[in-house]
């Protein structure tokens, strides 16, 4: 940060390296010279004390593509984890039921699209697998249609992208048909962070 830098130093407190230099070297004079390079705690002081020129480049070096490495390596593996948090959110997604409301619409909460007969999309019919003694009785009579089946329709346009599947922990939830288009607007949401 303050390489060759005689007029107004920054203080080394605002600089990036600090986060690697060891708590009990920060208070010395240049801190970033005692931020380890190897296991044999060879530090930058260390190596302007004993080392020749070359040997410093070649430890700096070293040190550098390894840091490099390791960071890229950690911003692979949290982009996974992003990648795969936005999967399981994507998959949380309930779907709605076509006569859970008075005016039946899209399954698709975040669709406003109406229910019309002739407006093409796809329908679904979903059965509870596992109904106890009390709700059997009920079922009959029940809202949700003929023995608990729960209708739900997909307008056109999100049938093109979604459908709907029953699991087990959540219900009926929107699934996405094309992974990889999720996979492609993660990785440019990413990008343009």
């Amino acid at each position: 940060m303050n390489y060759d830098s005689k007029e107004n130093p920054a203080p080394c407190r605002e600089c990036v390296l600090m986060q690697l230099v060891p708590p009990e070297q920060r208070s010395e004079k240049i801190p970033c010279r005692h931020i380890p390079f190897n296991v044999f705690g060879e530090n930058l002081d260390s190596l302007y004390r004993n080392g020749t020129q070359q040997e410093i480049e070649e430890t700096v070096e070293e040190w550098l593509q390894a840091t490099i490495q390791r960071l890229e390596e950690e911003r692979i593996a949290i982009r996974a984890e992003r990648k795969n948090l936005a999967a399981e959110d994507a998959a949380r997604v309930k779907g709605t039921p076509l006569y859970q409301k008075q005016h039946p619409k899209c399954a698709n909460p975040v669709c406003p699209t109406a229910f019309h007969w002739t407006g093409g999309g796809k329908f679904f019919r979903f059965r509870p697998d596992t109904v106890t003694e009390s709700e059997s009785s009920s079922r009959d009579t029940s809202p949700d249609g003929i023995h608990g089946v729960k209708h739900y329709w997909l307008c056109e346009r999100c049938s093109l992208v979604f459908t709907l599947v029953h699991e087990e922990e959540y219900g009926v939830v929107l699934k996405v048909l094309w992974p990889e288009i999720k996979d492609r607007e993660n990785q440019q949401a990413v990008s343009a962070a």
